[in-house]
């Protein structure tokens, strides 16, 4: 049986996807320092009996003892809030570059057979162009965008100065359960809204576009990744480009609530259009987007 263990294990990523790798038959521990952990997640964990080590990335003897015995590591572990990385960049640089140059050389160490760096779409900066895909210039704009690039030059190094067996998945908008904290994306916080009985508030014309992915898929190319080893960088996203408007209609509308969304003053650095290539990943892992996000979004909305 093959033993993953995941760094961040706790977090909303983290814990959806050790829940999917169980039930897919995998071995799994989680690895995490549960200073940001989803309550969500770390009470699903103890329901399936899932390992829990507490531990900091950056803890070199704590890590290389919990990765004996271990074949494939999924490094989910960082901090992922846009805003708080422009106030205190320092503690995203700490934080998610040396992680992530730990767990290279901790795993180098521990003979791990493979290595998942989960990504993300904030290297890309303002597209240059739509769709993206693999090749886009990567001119992140945030101290965040920019640590979880850094961490994808610590891989390439190692692989290429080391051998380490490592893929990179740049992940799009990701919304499911267990997405709270700096994890809330627009999604929850318009579905938080209008549970209480609240307009969702858009920032801006509401024309800007995001892809969005639900965590359920997230996890299943994650899966397929662990299962063929392939060593590259794959889009993670669903391929289709929403407006934030028609995301708040589709709320609403699985609602019930007719209201207007409230519009507020737009934020200068927010991108405007985002949607992901995706043939890259659907041709070399089979990866297929199963959940809709109407599907996504009333799942969602009903959950709990």
């Amino acid at each position: 049986m093959v033993r993953v263990l995941i760094t961040g294990g706790a977090g909303f990523i983290g814990h959806n996807l050790a829940l999917h790798l169980v039930n897919s038959g995998f071995n799994v521990v989680v690895y995490d320092s549960l200073e940001r952990a989803s309550s969500l997640g770390v009470s699903k964990l103890r329901e399936k009996n899932i390992p829990i080590i507490v531990g900091d990335v950056r803890d070199e003897v704590k890590l290389r003892n919990s990765l004996k015995g271990v074949d494939v590591v999924v490094h989910a572990a960082a901090y992922v809030d846009v805003e708080e990385s422009v106030r205190r960049p320092l503690m995203y640089f700490s934080n998610n570059v040396l992680g992530t140059v730990s767990i290279a050389k901790c795993s180098l160490e521990s003979n791990v057979d493979f290595l998942a760096y989960l990504s993300s779409a904030a290297v890309y900066g303002n597209p240059k162009y739509i769709p993206i895909d693999e090749n886009h210039p990567t001119e992140p704009i945030s101290p965040y965008g920019l640590t979880k690039l850094m961490g994808e030059h610590v891989l390439r190094f190692y692989s290429r100065i080391y051998g380490l067996k490592k893929a990179i998945l740049r992940i799009f908008n990701v919304y499911g359960p267990g997405q709270t904290g700096s994890y809330a994306g627009v999604v929850s916080k318009f579905i938080e809204r209008v549970k209480r009985g609240l307009p969702p508030i858009i920032y801006g014309d509401g024309f800007q576009t995001r892809d969005f992915i639900h965590v359920d898929d997230v996890c299943e190319a994650i899966r397929l990744l662990i299962e063929k080893r392939v060593c590259d960088v794959f889009n993670v996203a669903s391929g289709r480009e929403v407006s934030i408007n028609e995301l708040a209609n589709i709320v609403l509308r699985i609602a019930k609530f007719n209201v207007k969304p409230i519009y507020e003053a737009g934020r200068p650095s927010d991108i405007r259009r985002s949607v992901a290539d995706i043939s890259k990943i659907v041709r070399v892992l089979g990866f297929k987007p199963r959940i809709s996000l109407e599907q996504g979004l009333e799942m969602l909305f009903n959950y709990g």
